[in-house]
């Protein structure tokens, strides 16, 4: 009961320092002018095959805007998350967040969990494509639903990743071109899949983050898709952990 008792309390202190470390990145977004740069980028490049739908087109629908989707998020969100180790390590203010009395598992799930808010409040202004659509068709529910809930995946893993790949390197450039190396990787990959072995293919196709993506954004909510996303941010978390842990 007492050893019960002692993991509830680690947990819930684990919980909260990593909440405190969140709200401390999420206030560093929010005075900086590149948070809101990249989310008036965001709003540009996925509002343009909007408005040409809707308007244009005259299709109530969010098809392009999903579609593109994966692809903007893989090459804003790096440029989110390249200085959340990257900087602290140039400034020397990464020494003393690790004397602070909080783990480096804290430490790393505060950082992807603000990056991941952040990048939540940068799609949410979107939801008034949906809100449009509504009042002048008749759209099937579910694949909206699953389109943003499959978005909020996919930023929270291109998040995790981008935590990652500030961890492993001073320059704040450096780990935006490593970040969005992987999440283009990720994002591509399924485009050479007739290039590969069959023995492969299942692999690399599940590898790619299009597939997982598009089966959410149908609304459909496979246990393998969100296992998936769920790998990859604890893949990328304990890679970050390892890392930090390696230089202190």
């Amino acid at each position: 009961m007492d050893s019960c008792k002692k993991f509830i309390r680690g947990l819930w202190a684990a919980t909260e320092n990593a909440r405190i470390i969140m709200k401390k990145e999420l206030r560093s977004y929010f005075v900086s002018p590149v948070a809101y740069i990249v989310m008036v980028v965001f709003l540009l490049i996925t509002g343009f095959p909007f408005f040409m739908t809707f308007f244009l087109n005259g299709q109530a629908e969010l098809r392009m805007f999903f579609q593109l989707l994966p692809l903007t998020l893989a090459i804003l969100i790096p440029a989110v998350t390249m200085r959340l180790f990257a900087e602290e390590k140039n400034t020397g203010s990464f020494e003393m967040l690790l004397t602070l009395p909080v783990s480096v598992r804290d430490v790393v799930a505060g950082k992807i969990l603000a990056a991941s808010v952040f990048s939540a409040v940068m799609i949410s202004p979107t939801l008034i494509y949906g809100v449009s659509i509504l009042f002048v068709g008749s759209p099937d529910l579910g694949p909206m639903i699953g389109g943003y809930l499959g978005a909020v995946l996919l930023a929270a893993s291109y998040s995790a990743i981008g935590v990652f790949s500030s961890s492993l390197t001073k320059n704040q450039i450096v780990a935006f071109i490593i970040a969005l190396g992987i999440c283009i990787f990720l994002w591509v990959i399924d485009v050479f899949l007739p290039l590969f072995p069959v023995v492969i293919v299942n692999l690399f196709d599940y590898i790619s983050v299009n597939s997982h993506f598009a089966s959410v954004s149908k609304g459909v909510l496979d246990s393998r898709d969100l296992i998936y996303f769920a790998s990859v941010i604890a893949l990328s978390a304990m890679g970050t952990v390892k890392s930090i842990e390696e230089r202190r």
